[in-house]
């Protein structure tokens, strides 16, 4: 059963860091693109930041250069720094495993962590 647990959400203000974590189990993760999603109250859930196998990343424009996703494939872990935050990343961040590492048709969800940033 492949599992993926999202860890280290929380409360931050505005200009502050958080570190996601996301521990992946069941799965062959390094075949696996792996990358982070986000949903806001009353908003669709979209693609933040993504990792391919060899690790080729991409982002989107609205945290790049603030953001930063790593993938450790050996710890079976994948993370995403999160500096200068702004009260508008606020949102439930969500990780995703993709085996093609396009990140529009997603194989695995995480049941995601809460990232609250005040202003």
């Amino acid at each position: 059963q492949v599992q993926l647990v999202e860890s280290g959400g929380g409360l931050v203000q505005a200009g502050g860091s958080l570190r996601l974590s996301c521990a992946a189990s069941g799965l062959t993760f390094r075949a696996y693109g792996m990358g982070w999603f986000r949903q806001a109250p009353g908003k669709d859930r979209e693609f933040v930041a993504g990792i391919s196998p060899s690790g080729t990343t991409n982002y989107a424009d609205s945290v790049k250069g603030r953001f930063s996703i790593s993938r450790d494939n050996n710890k079976i872990t994948v993370t995403l720094q999160m500096n200068s935050l702004k009260p508008e990343d606020t949102a439930v961040y969500y990780c995703a495993a993709d085996i093609y590492s396009r990140f529009n048709t997603i194989n695995y969800w995480g049941k995601g962590t809460l990232v609250t940033v005040s202003s």
